[in-house]
């Protein structure tokens, strides 16, 4: 189960970070869930939980692109603690330390009940079906955009297109160059076991921020005029930048907020309806200083950076677009699921 290095946020022994060489290997579990159900598992209301960690970048793209088109309640969410053991991510924030709705203690539960003795990790995002208790896809390149395609019919009124047919060449090269050298980039640079690894990992990543800077310096969004799948995966990478991956993974050529373009980009989505509500620093902070015990020992966790800056005018808007195009901004997110003002815990509805 160990050997393996993160697909998602996937588990693997919290003092082994930062001693194995990182690789990021394929989702196992790649199933759909589509209109037709060709797959075995066809898009229905109510039926899946999403199982996400508010730590993991790759989780919270699920959660801000499940905000942005509405389906808070057609797709119900569970959250893990963002301190896990090394058996699986846990359901310790819930009362009784059991999912109320899976009624599992550890998310390998449901891996086992699709697979026994399945020996990869266990990652999330992870999509439960709720009436076998079985994993249905741990695919966190694909949950995404089945959101954005696949459950169109369960999207509220005034969502916006996250994956325009018209685009999606465009969008998905970007993604890849971002996913490449920037999302996965920060790993390699952070949990690297030698010289040369981390200073290759720490190359890519300054590479691609310089070239999305450059991109975004007369542009507001990635690809178009609206915030797309692009912007999203960007995003859930920039939003930890300055409080996790600057220090802890060693990428420390500069700061996001002491880059003006990419400070107002990321602030101008922060404040967007359905991002800056979705994070939760407080859980992101005590996820990998506490976890990653191979690179933090101590697990001590920086009272800093402060963050207040993410809420002030950025001026973006003044290169055009508009973030739901003709379409309108989600509701406020439901009781439960919001995050305290100050984006450090949730608030207890």
């Amino acid at each position: 189960m160990y050997e393996q290095q993160p697909d998602g946020c996937r588990m693997s022994r919290n003092s082994d970070y930062g001693k194995r060489q990182f690789k990021r290997s394929p989702s196992h579990f790649t199933d759909r869930i589509t209109r037709d159900g060709r797959d075995g598992w066809p898009v229905e209301p109510g039926r899946y939980r999403l199982v996400v960690s508010r730590a993991c970048p790759w989780a919270s793209r699920a959660l801000v692109s499940r905000r942005l088109l509405g389906l808070e309640d057609a797709l119900p969410v569970a959250v893990a603690d963002p301190v896990q053991d090394d058996r699986s991510w846990r359901f310790t924030l819930d009362p009784g330390g059991k999912d109320p709705v899976l009624g599992i203690r550890y998310l390998f539960e449901a891996y086992d009940a699709r697979e026994t003795d399945y020996p990869g990790g266990v990652s999330v995002p992870a999509v439960v079906d709720v009436p076998t208790g079985k994993l249905v896809t741990n695919d966190y390149l694909r949950i995404t955009l089945d959101l954005a395609t696949e459950w169109r019919e369960l999207h509220r009124p005034g969502a916006p297109d996250l994956y325009p047919e018209a685009l999606r060449a465009e969008i998905d090269a970007v993604m890849d160059d971002i996913y490449r050298d920037l999302n996965n980039g920060v790993y390699r640079a952070g949990f690297a076991t030698g010289q040369q690894e981390y200073e290759e990992a720490y190359t890519d990543v300054f590479r691609r921020l310089d070239a999305v800077t450059e991109r975004l310096r007369d542009q507001r969004y990635l690809v178009g005029d609206t915030v797309t799948e692009a912007d999203i995966r960007l995003f859930t990478t920039l939003v930890r930048f300055d409080a996790v991956y600057h220090g802890h993974f060693k990428c420390n050529r500069y700061k996001i907020a002491e880059n003006e373009v990419l400070w107002g980009y990321l602030r101008d989505l922060y404040q967007t309806p359905g991002f800056g509500d979705t994070v939760d620093f407080d859980h992101i902070k005590r996820h990998y200083y506490t976890v990653h015990t191979g690179i933090n020992p101590t697990g001590i966790v920086p009272a800093g950076p402060d963050l207040s800056g993410l809420t002030t005018p950025h001026h973006r808007e003044r290169l055009g677009g508009r973030p739901f195009g003709d379409g309108i901004p989600p509701g406020p997110p439901p009781a439960g699921e919001r995050i305290a003002p100050d984006g450090t815990a949730p608030a207890r509805p």
